[in-house]
């Protein structure tokens, strides 16, 4: 590893050190978010400018170093923008963030992160390497793995950045919606849980059903053809 990603590995580490040692998490609650919500207001309608650049950079660190609190950050895009904009502010970041962790995991921590997932990471890889964005539309579709484990499993694979990035946006407005549309009632919110209801998680799965209908045409296709052979 040369001397630029050595510094460049050790600036991420230290990050995520900070963010522990500080305790910023204390901040990414709903009970905080609540109890900030009109002072971020005020300071939203002061500074309008500066209000999106800091919240979608401290969502891009937040997603490109896997640290927790997407769906807070998500409630306050919605309680702050509104549900249209907060949505737009909040994809942007979201994704941007997301091509990061992929880069990072691609060119920095390759062997780390298969010594630790690569069991977990194994079959999503083989996917994501034989069916692209397809298959990536489905994981971001339905919530079956963790956001930052699928960037960190196709930063392992030849999955062509553009892919990703593009997969990435598409695939994570529905949920990033749901998630941004509450946080514009965020007094009727009492827990993270009560967001995503099993209807709206149905309603993903149907959605992931329909991105991954090629992948499944396509493995069908090919078993017959290995049959006719």
């Amino acid at each position: 590893m040369n001397r630029n990603k050595m510094i460049l590995l050790v600036l991420c580490a230290l990050a995520v050190t900070l963010f522990f040692v500080l305790d910023l998490g204390r901040f990414l609650t709903l009970a905080s978010l609540k109890a900030n919500r009109q002072a971020l207001l005020d300071f939203y309608s002061a500074h309008q400018l500066l209000t999106v650049a800091g919240f979608m950079t401290i969502y891009i660190v937040q997603t490109a170093l896997s640290l927790p609190g997407a769906a807070i950050l998500s409630l306050a895009a919605g309680a702050v923008f509104g549900s249209i904009m907060g949505t737009v502010y909040a994809n942007i970041a979201a994704t941007i963030g997301a091509t990061l962790a992929f880069l990072v995991t691609r060119y920095l921590l390759r062997d780390v992160v298969l010594s630790r997932f690569g069991a977990k990471l194994e079959g999503i890889n083989r996917e994501l390497e034989s069916r692209g964005f397809n298959y990536l539309l489905f994981l971001r579709l339905v919530p079956l793995f963790p956001f930052f484990l699928i960037n960190l499993a196709a930063g392992l694979t030849r999955l062509p950045l553009r892919t990703f990035f593009f997969g990435t946006m598409l695939g994570i407005i529905p949920g990033g919606f749901v998630y941004v549309n509450a946080g514009a009632s965020l007094a009727t919110i009492d827990s993270l849980a009560g967001v995503a209801s099993p209807r709206v998680l149905g309603s993903f799965a149907l959605l992931g059903l329909f991105a991954l209908v090629p992948v499944l045409y396509s493995k069908w296709k090919n078993r017959g053809a290995a049959k006719d052979e």
